[in-house]
């Protein structure tokens, strides 16, 4: 059965933010290294894809400086973080942060794997390898062969995005 296909001028962006807000998202720090210079951005358009092999996305908006360095680099991590590292995403998703002096103020190190920049206080890490890109509109998805990974043991909570707002578990 097919569904007649929807015209984009009908869905107001408004209305499809509002309603896509709805779905409960982590956030992370995605961070790369390209020519010698860290970059990183805050991102919440995540998923695990694949166990056999195992296999990631995120979805880069393809105006930023980050989308350029990440592909140019093919490798990144991915710093998942604790309700505790809310400034971190608020700094990691501020579009005039310094391009050289990104992770200046945030702990880091670098992932055993790929040498990509995680941070000290992620509460998990994830090393990829970019395995292709995919046109998103304006969004580029990264798939990405998971190659490395670590995890706190100390229980901690998400920080979580919902309706626009950083939330934290009740």
């Amino acid at each position: 059965m097919s569904a007649d296909p929807v015209d984009p001028a009908a869905v107001d962006i408004a209305a499809f933010r509002r309603v896509a807000g709805r779905f409960v998202t982590g956030i992370s720090v995605v961070a790369t290294r390209h020519d010698g210079i860290d970059h990183a951005m805050t991102v919440n358009a995540f998923t695990s894809v694949s166990l056999e092999p195992l296999l990631v996305l995120i979805c880069v908006e393809k105006i930023t400086r980050f989308h350029r360095a990440v592909l140019a680099s093919g490798t990144w991590a991915m710093s998942m973080l604790s309700e505790d590292a809310e400034d971190a995403a608020r700094w990691f998703a501020e579009k005039a942060r310094p391009t050289g002096a990104q992770l200046a103020d945030y702990a880091h190190r670098p992932g055993p794997v790929t040498g990509m920049p995680v941070l000290v206080r992620a509460m998990a890490v994830i090393e990829c390898r970019t395995r292709a890109v995919y046109d998103g509109g304006d969004h580029d998805i990264l798939l990405g062969d998971v190659v490395g990974l670590w995890s706190d043991p100390a229980a901690r909570r998400p920080l979580l995005y919902l309706e626009g707002h950083y939330r934290q578990l009740p």
